[in-house]
């Protein structure tokens, strides 16, 4: 088995503390990035535009969240009004003439401003009322952008994205808009794979456990959570300018609602709290199997193999969803990174029965 860490001696600190130690994680990663690199090639337009480009930008928004909720244990149920600051104050950059890339920055500043405001209630207040606090605010962004025409131009409008370019390669073709997102998922994983080995993301872990004996040991709390909340703000407002120019292209106020901030936890939820592999599994999950049951159940009804009323078929899919949900958490509770994380450790000391390490 090629999935061994039998042979396998660190002599230098370094190499022990490398972010894939294995040489078989190593060539999985490589594997991966080269599918990901190749695959416009690969993939029709269609899935490539309809199915990747989505689950990239998304997985980004999961590890986002999973910054603020997986790592530093703070509740967020208003991430898409982040997104959606994001994704306006991107827009309205690029057409005051700054360049694609600075217009980015700003809006990922624009977001972490705002939601640090409001994160700033997790310095009070913890558990259900952060809940709370956080759905003020997503409630309140969604009200500022229905009611101010200065900023969405209406409750019904659409905010087109203008053309711009990236690195001087126009945002004209969809390759060139996945290979955007693709490098922002890349670049987000790295930073949260960093993070969580570094000084910075064990005291957010240390204050996620318990922050009042993190205090004790010398973590500065208050410091430690607006942390979390600017750099989790930041990189999801990114993540949303991303979203309205590389995939939507435009923007209303329906694409950033209350249901989109519910999916965003259920993506870090179902994949795993603080786990990174989970955020794409989680991200994949929610947006891809329920296409996947529905053209199923569509083509059992093809072939005539399923009968039933067109009411009925519509809704088979979101039982069969619901059922996978539940089955996935009472089969592993801390969510599908976990799953994985299980299988990989079993092949490290396969045909053996313990691991320990």
């Amino acid at each position: 088995m090629f999935y061994r860490l039998s042979g396998i001696h660190h002599t230098r600190y370094a190499a022990a503390r490398q972010l894939w130690p294995i040489p078989a994680d190593r060539w999985q990663v490589a594997v991966l990035l080269a599918l990901a690199v190749l695959a416009p090639v690969l993939f029709s337009p269609f899935y490539l535009l309809s199915y990747l480009l989505p689950w990239l930008i998304f997985s980004a928004a999961a590890l986002s969240l999973t910054l603020l909720m997986g790592i530093a244990g703070q509740l967020h149920f208003g991430f898409a009004a982040v997104m959606a600051i994001g994704a306006y104050s991107g827009i309205h950059l690029v057409r005051l003439g700054l360049p694609f890339e600075l217009a980015l920055l700003g809006a990922g500043g624009v977001a972490a401003l705002i939601g640090t405001v409001f994160g700033a209630a997790a310095l009070r207040v913890k558990g259900l009322y952060l809940v709370m606090a956080t759905l003020a605010m997503q409630y309140l962004v969604d009200w500022v952008i229905i009611n101010v025409p200065a900023i969405s131009g209406g409750a019904q409008a659409t905010l087109q994205a203008p053309s711009t370019t990236f690195l001087f390669v126009p945002l004209a073709s969809g390759a060139a808009r996945y290979y955007v997102a693709l490098l922002w998922v890349l670049f987000v994983t790295l930073l949260l794979l960093n993070i969580k080995r570094s000084a910075v993301g064990r005291a957010l872990v240390a204050v996620r456990d318990k922050d009042y004996a993190a205090a004790v040991i010398g973590i500065h709390v208050v410091r430690f959570k607006l942390v979390a909340f600017f750099t989790s703000s930041f990189l999801g407002g990114v993540t949303g300018a991303i979203l309205a120019f590389c995939y939507y292209q435009a923007v209303t106020p329906e694409q950033f609602t209350f249901n989109v901030s519910v999916q965003l936890v259920a993506m870090v939820l179902v994949g795993g709290l603080g786990s990174v592999i989970g955020a794409y599994l989680g991200a994949g999950f929610v947006l891809l199997v329920p296409i996947v049951l529905t053209n199923l159940v569509v083509g059992l009804n093809d072939l005539g193999w399923l009968t039933a009323s067109t009411n009925l078929l519509s809704h088979i899919p979101l039982m069969i969803y619901g059922v996978l949900i539940i089955g996935f958490l009472l089969l592993e509770p801390l969510g599908l990174g976990k799953i994985y994380d299980n299988i990989r450790n079993y092949l490290l000391v396969w045909p053996f029965r313990h691991y320990d390490l």
